[in-house]
């Protein structure tokens, strides 16, 4: 049997909305929780590099300080979990030898094996910055996170909202980011929504896919 039927996940999505209120006494179970994080971590990246960090922010004084720098949205507060995508700065060839080494270990073989490989991606990372940049480059992996972790969390009826609405450098500085390496890029609440969120009810408006997907062949 296949894990889930067709009509279940288009259920799914159709129900999942950019929750604008979130009920703030109901939390996500840690057995969810759990599970969204490891959903997270299966993310799939470019070459498997994975350059980001999931910063999950649960300390209430530090969620206060991120409000005024969140234009005002109050998700960061009222959802049970606050998600705060962030990219590796300058990934670079340091990273790529501990995601071998990683690889190394994970498939037991020796990390000398992995040259060719290592070659060709040392190549990708290190072009001219006038023709790749790297942080932009890192900034859409993890635009891939973000939509795992949504339709992930939809699947098991867990609401989110993604949030550009921010000011990331002031993110950086409340959490510390910068010191660390990394840099954030959005923002995902987690929680469920509130029963008098009125967007929970707003019919979805999307163009038919006639309009949206065209066929070659």
């Amino acid at each position: 049997m296949r894990p889930i039927q067709n009509a279940a996940l288009i259920q799914q999505l159709q129900w999942r909305y950019a929750t604008k209120k979130f009920d703030p006494a109901r939390k996500i179970s840690d057995e969810d929780w759990e599970t969204l994080e490891e959903a997270l971590v299966l993310t799939p990246s470019s070459f498997g590099l994975q350059p980001w960090k999931f910063f999950v922010v649960s300390n209430p004084a530090l969620r206060e300080k991120l409000l005024p720098v969140s234009w005002g949205q109050r998700q960061v507060i009222d959802a049970s979990h606050l998600v705060v995508f962030a990219i590796r700065k300058n990934l670079g060839t340091a990273d790529l030898d501990h995601y071998l080494r990683r690889m190394a270990e994970v498939r037991g073989i020796e990390v000398a094996s992995l040259d060719p490989f290592r070659k060709v991606v040392a190549g990708f990372l290190s072009r001219d910055p006038s023709e790749f940049n790297v942080n932009e480059w890192a900034t859409r992996q993890v635009y891939i996170a973000l939509g795992n972790f949504m339709t992930s969390a939809a699947l098991i009826g867990i609401d989110t909202c993604p949030m550009e609405g921010l000011e990331p450098v002031q993110y950086d500085k409340v959490l510390g980011l910068a010191e660390l390496g990394y840099a954030t890029v959005v923002a995902c609440p987690a929680g469920y929504r509130a029963s008098d969120d009125k967007y929970a009810v707003t019919p979805k408006v999307r163009f038919p896919a006639s309009e949206m997907i065209q066929r070659f062949g």
